[in-house]
């Protein structure tokens, strides 16, 4: 991933002026040219959750120990297992 940070040199807010001259540009007069296109298969190479990072929350739950033991015997992390888990779960019932 490449991180790209700029300063603006201009700072000063808009004035009503620049603010009304923008607002009065109609869609079919705005120049899309210098954007780049999306690919077809962008969708299919997108990644889920790369950006977005869920709030968590603290519970407390009980689980078998045998189910325990198998989460924890698969190596560090088991908590996220088990949120990975709930959540391939709750995607799967909604559909998405």
């Amino acid at each position: 991933m490449t991180t790209v940070t700029f300063e603006l040199k201009n700072k000063k807010p808009m004035t009503e002026e620049e603010r009304r001259r923008l607002l009065d540009i109609r869609d079919e007069d705005i120049d899309y040219s210098d954007i780049a296109q999306i690919p077809d298969n962008f969708a299919d190479e997108a990644v889920r959750g790369l950006l977005y990072r869920p709030v968590k929350k603290s519970i407390s739950i009980r689980i078998d120990a045998d189910v325990l033991i198998w989460l924890k015997s698969q190596g560090k992390g088991y908590q996220t297992r088990i949120n990975t888990i709930l959540r391939q779960a709750m995607l799967k019932e909604l559909k998405v």
